[in-house]
Parts: structure tokens; sequence; C-alpha cells
């Protein structure tokens, strides 16, 4: 059962011993460490005997049973340090100024981490519990303090045993928000660092206050039975032993304490009795290597019945969190069923202590690289959360994808994973979004699409008046990523007068079908397929950003069936024949093959050519080959049309003109394989008197979408002025 008062040293008068206490906390410590926790106490004596925490305890007691409880898990000494002082710098006004000089920045930043997640905690807790968002919050912010350094997370876990502990005299209101907050946040937390002993404690008090019946009718059960089982365990404790030692397995056998939230949640789990729990009595047997834990198992096995489906090899396969074990449950002696864990001393120093079982801090020691083992799957918890397995306590939604910036007085700005610094504008306020001209980050200017990295301090840079630009509601330019952003940039259009709007889309599209070198494509007839009355309709939608280009290009594409509506008809309509990705009207099985003079792409509006031994030629209906024939070649004219593309690539012709600089072909070719574009043919030249440059580029592309997101990617690297589709030849 959990603690509801410490057992601190007293004196004779009944005052804290301080000096006992110093001593049994610090056995096995260097001197110098004995002389830190001396001067420490002194300075939470001074400050902080006489001054309360919310807890009603007083700043020094709190500081010593936060310290206590951190020493289990051997800790530096600057942990201990902060674990005394941090209450005292809470409450009491103890200068931090004076830590400082006497102990160094190291305690410094840990109180100062302690006290940031406190007001994390304070800005999202509600009158008695917290949403789900808000633990979701919570929870994330305390992970991200983990990667930056976990000793904090130690000593808040600390505090907060340390505060239930002393919360035995508050309002049961205020003891069952804190017992939500402990199931919530801080329990499943510990469990994500591995650390049994604390976890175990925080599940018991949380039980405690929320399920108080529950609880109290366990704790009776099992202090009824406590003197048959202490009799019991010490005979199978000597029995295994014993039997251990006869096959040469060096040992150790204990009892362990099964607790009380742990017992209930099996009970609920299984839809058992109390009676039914087969490891309310268990042992644990910890051995020096490996392939002793599955000797030991054998040994176990030979001796007692195995009770089927209750094995499981937490060595072959541990948990989430690390934990390695075999447990399995027996028939033991007179009848009664029994747990028997099995696991190495390294092992159950990783159960038992977590990340702090390799947190061994010494001045000039370089870091463990067991702790950075555990550090990488903490980090992995945060970018990789949707491959780990999640635990009852921490439901998978808690772990969506996101990213934690900082604004540049150290306000911490929560976005989805993805969002870029016009993303983190217009979460601090809506204007700075709207005026936002540029960002840097760590004090160096970046593109307003660079997305954001955990960490990153970003800088707005704004302009006294302005609006956004159209540009940043283009999704292939990815300027934004959040969706609150983008209704923001889109109510702001909404405003404007709609003949703006219309003329801005209009525009805009223009602009688009130019760069991806389509041409008379009938607006009319895609506007009424989109649902718009009329065209002016469809201009005002891509004004105000409800409408995307890239929509109206998907309409263009063949699956839009407007082919009769962009080519002009040379041929007449009889049966349609399907090769593949061509459609071929009034024609069997004939070859076809794509002109090189205009490399066609679906969605141009495109037309046949047959040549004489080589089948079918599909040019581009705009290709001046095509618009220059004779009459007599005109009968050789035939409609065709897109049929079912796939997944094929075609050739296309693309030309950029830009200021030349050192890397930018290394720029647009990285472009093109993040976008898994093949590049045929690379043509550049560079005008040395006025530094111009033009690349002309052949690459494959499935369709006009993907070739306009492309463009569209390389139109915004520093130096390029212009890039488009060529022209046919």
């Amino acid at each position: 059962m959990v603690k509801v008062r410490d057992d601190l040293p007293k004196t004779k008068e009944g005052a804290i011993d301080l000096a006992h206490w110093i001593e049994r906390i610090s056995e096995d410590r260097e001197a110098g460490d004995k002389e830190k926790l001396t001067q420490a106490c002194t300075l939470a004596f001074d400050y902080g005997a006489h001054h309360l925490t919310a807890y009603k305890e007083s700043c020094l007691r709190q500081g010593l049973v936060c310290a206590e409880i951190l020493s289990t898990l051997h800790p530096d000494i600057d942990t201990l340090l902060a674990s005394i002082l941090y209450f005292s710098v809470e409450y009491a006004q103890l200068p931090i100024e004076i830590i400082q000089k006497q102990f160094g920045q190291a305690v410094v930043s840990l109180i100062e981490g302690v006290a940031q997640i406190s007001e994390t905690q304070s800005k999202t807790t509600r009158e008695h519990t917290l949403s789900t968002e808000q633990q979701r919050d919570s929870l994330r912010r305390m992970l991200l303090a983990v990667v930056e350094d976990v000793r904090v997370v130690l000593v808040k876990l600390a505090e907060r045993i340390s505060a239930l502990r002393a919360s035995y005299a508050l309002d049961p209101k205020i003891k069952l928000q804190l017992a939500l907050e402990t199931r919530d946040i801080y329990a499943p937390l510990a469990n994500r660092l591995g650390i049994g002993q604390i976890k175990w404690e925080l599940e018991d008090f949380a039980f405690r206050y929320i399920e108080p019946h529950a609880y109290k009718q366990i704790a009776q059960l099992l202090d009824e039975r406590r003197l048959d089982r202490e009799q019991y365990i010490n005979q199978v404790i000597q029995d295994l032993h014993q039997a251990l030692e006869l096959e040469g397995v060096a040992c150790e056998v204990v009892g362990r304490v099964k607790h009380i939230y742990s017992i209930w949640r099996k009970m609920m789990h299984k839809e058992v009795d109390f009676k039914e729990i087969y490891d309310v009595r268990a042992v644990r047997v910890l051995v020096n290597k490996i392939s002793d834990c599955y000797a030991a198992l054998g040994i176990v096995h030979s001796m007692w019945q195995p009770i089927p489906h209750e094995f499981d090899d937490y060595i072959a396969t541990p948990k989430e969190n690390g934990y390695r074990s075999l447990h399995t449950a027996v028939i033991g002696p007179n009848g009664k069923s029994l747990e028997v864990q099995i696991r190495t001393v390294e092992m159950h120093q990783e159960s038992e202590l977590g990340v702090a079982a390799h947190w061994r801090y010494k001045e000039g020691s370089k870091s463990d690289p067991q702790l950075q083992k555990k550090l990488v799957f903490l980090r992995q918890i945060l970018e990789n959360v949707d491959n780990l397995p999640v635990d009852d306590s921490l439901k998978s939604e808690l772990f969506e994808d996101r990213v934690y910036v900082f604004t540049p007085k150290g306000k911490v700005i929560d976005l989805p994973k993805g969002s870029t610094p016009l993303d983190f504008a217009y979460q601090v306020h809506t204007d700075i979004g709207h005026r936002c001209r540029g960002a840097k980050i760590h004090g160096q200017m970046v593109p307003l699409n660079r997305p954001l990295k955990s960490g990153d301090q970003v800088e707005i840079i704004t302009i006294k008046e302005g609006g956004p630009s159209r540009d940043w509601i283009n999704h292939h330019l990815g300027y934004l990523f959040s969706s609150r952003a983008k209704s923001k940039v889109l109510a702001w259009f909404k405003k404007l007068d709609r003949e703006k709007n219309v003329q801005a889309g209009q525009e805009l599209i223009n602009k688009e079908l130019k760069r991806l070198g389509v041409e008379e494509v009938p607006l009319v007839k895609i506007a009424q397929q989109l649902n718009f009355k009329n065209l002016e309709d469809m201009y005002n939608a891509l004004g105000i950003g409800e409408l995307k280009p890239s929509q109206i290009i998907n309409a263009i594409s063949p699956q839009a069936d407007l082919a009769p509506e962009l080519m002009p008809i040379l041929a007449k309509s009889r049966v349609i024949h399907h090769r593949s990705e061509i459609t071929i009207q009034g024609v069997g099985d004939l070859k076809y093959q794509y002109a090189q003079c205009c490399k066609p792409l679906p969605g141009d509006p495109i037309i046949g050519y047959i040549t004489v031994g080589k089948g079918i030629t599909i040019h581009r209906q705009d290709c001046l080959n095509v618009l220059h024939t004779s009459e007599e070649s005109d009968i050789r004219l035939i409609q065709v049309s897109w049929g079912d593309t796939g997944h094929s690539v075609y050739p296309v012709d693309i030309q950029i003109s830009a200021y030349d600089r050192q890397g930018l072909l290394r720029d647009i070719t990285s472009i093109l394989t993040v976008e898994k574009v093949n590049i045929i043919r690379v043509n550049t030249f560079t005008n040395k008197l006025d530094n111009a440059s033009q690349f002309n580029l052949t690459i494959e592309i499935p369709d006009l979408n993907a070739l306009g997101k492309v463009l569209n990617k390389i139109a915004q690297l520093p130096n390029v002025m212009e890039v488009s589709r060529a022209k046919s030849i």
C-alpha cells in the first residue's frame, strides 16, 4: 500500500534531524557531494522551513521527501540538489542567483525545467480534471522535456509523489484532481521511462483517490492474508534457492509485492475475482546472465506444474518501454498459485529504475552509451509512435505527430508536424500571419515554407500593413500546413471585393495554364462540370481560395471526358477501340507512338497523325507540325483521346530561367529526386556577362497535376526567375 506520511528522521524535540538525514542520503557518495547536500539543506531550512507549499507542508520537508524518493534511483548530485531546493524557490522566494552562485547553472536549469512543467500543468488543468486535448498537450510537453534532459522529469515525478503523500489533509476535490492528473499524465510517463517503482506508487495513489472503495477492499484482502502469505513465500524462497544452487545457478530469490492497482486492473481485464489472481503470491529470481534465466525457468517448471497460458517471455520480446523478464505462473506448494519472475540483475535495475538505471552524472565524464540508447528510444516515441504499441493507460490519440517551437521570449507553441513559419505566425496571432513577410529560425533567415522541427526558435518578420499572398493557399507551394492557418487566409480573401477576386482568379488559372503549356481550354465547360453557375463564379472561387488551380487541371485530365471540346474533330466518330493509354476512333488494332516534337502529356489536347508504316503519331493539338499541315495531309489527322494512363510516365520538356549561383542545378535535381521524377536530359547555358542561366530539362511526368507541383517547387528556389513547360518545336 502507498505511504501517506514519510519517515524522515526526527530529533528528540520532534524536529527534522537534518544531520541524520544527510548521513542517510549521502551514503556511498563522495565527500564533496555530502558537503553540497549540507549547503542545500541549510538554504532550504533558512528559506523554506516556515513556508508552506500548496499541499500544506513546509518547503523544507517536501524538498527532503522529494530528494529521498529520487535517491532510490541513484541520480547525480545536481538532481538531488535541485529536488531539495525546488520548493523553496517556488514557494519561499529563494533567489535563483544564490543557487547559481553556490551550485552552478546545471542545478538552476533543472529547477527552471521543473517549474516550466508545473506552469504548463497549471495552464492546462481545469477545476477537477483535464480534457482529452489538454492531457495530450501536457504529456507531449513533458516528453519533449525528456529529450532535452530526463532529470527534469525525474524531479517532477518525485515532486508529484511527495505531493500525493502530503495530500491526505487536502480537500477531497483537490485530491481527486491530483489523482486524475497522476493517472492520465504522470503514471503513463513513468511507465514510458520504465521507472517501475515510481510508476507503481503513482498508480496506487491515483487508484486510492479515484476508486476509494475498491482500493480499501483489495487492501483489506491483502492484509487479511498477509501473515499466511509471508510464511508461504519464505518457504518458497528457501526451496527454490536451494534447487537453483544445486543445479549450479547463482541467484538471489526475493519475495515480490504486488501493488494494489495492478491487482484491480487484472481483475477488471480478466473479469475474475481476487482469489483467481495468480500473482498475489510471487517471487523474483535474479541471476547473472540470460542463459541462467532460461535454466532457472526449466528448474521452476520441473518443481511445480505451470498454469496454462500464464507464461510471457519479455526477454525475447521486450515491452515497449524496454522492460525485460520471464514471467510464469505455477501451481506451487499446497496447490496454491504462485508467480515467478526471472531476470538478470541488469534487467532488474532497468525495470526498477528505467532511464535512471544508466543516469550516472559525474563532472567531466562522457555520456553513458546505455543512456543514449534509452534517449534514442524516447525520441522514437515522439517521432515514430504509429509503429509502437501503446499501453492501456496511454490511448493512441495521445501520440499525434506534433512539433514544439519557441517564440523569441521562450513561449512554447504547439503545432501539427509539417507546420511552417507561416503556420507559426498565424498560431501566434491572425494579424501577425497576415502581415508576415519573412522568418528567422535561431537567428537565420529561412523560407516561409520550411517545415519546422521541435526545438526551433522562430522569429516572424512583419510589415506594418498588408495581407496574405494568394500563393499561400497553393498547396503545391507548401506555405501552410495547419487547417487553422488556411482558414484564416481564406477568410481574409473572402472579405475582398468580388470584382477583385474574379480578376485574381482569372489571372491565377491563366498563369498556371500558360506555365503548363496548355492552351484553348474550355473553361466554361469545366466550370459547369465543377458545379459553378458560370465562369465568373469559378474565377471568384479561385480568387478567394475555395477552388485550387490543381482542381481545374485535374478536370482537364482524361477522366474528365472533355476531349470533344478540346479538339477540332477532323474525323467522324465511329467505333471506339481502346489501346492502353490512348483511345483511337475509327481505327482497329493500330500501333501508336508519341511525337518527340511536342511530347504530349495526359491532360493535353491531342490529335493523331497517321504515318505510313509507323501507325499513329500522337501530337499535342497546338503542335506547330500539326497546325502547319497541308490540305493533303489533313486527311491523315484522326481524333484520339487519353484512355487509361495507369501509372505511366511521359517525357516533358521544361525550361528554367535564373540568375546563376553555386548549387542551383543541385537544388533543382534534389527537388526532382524528392518528387521521384526521372531526368532524361539536362542542358544548361550561362551568360557570363549578365550571369543569366537557362536550364532545359526533359523529365518523365505522369500527368499535368504532377507537372504543376514540380514547376511550383522549382519556382520557389532562390535566384529562379521563371519556370515553365517548353513550347513545342
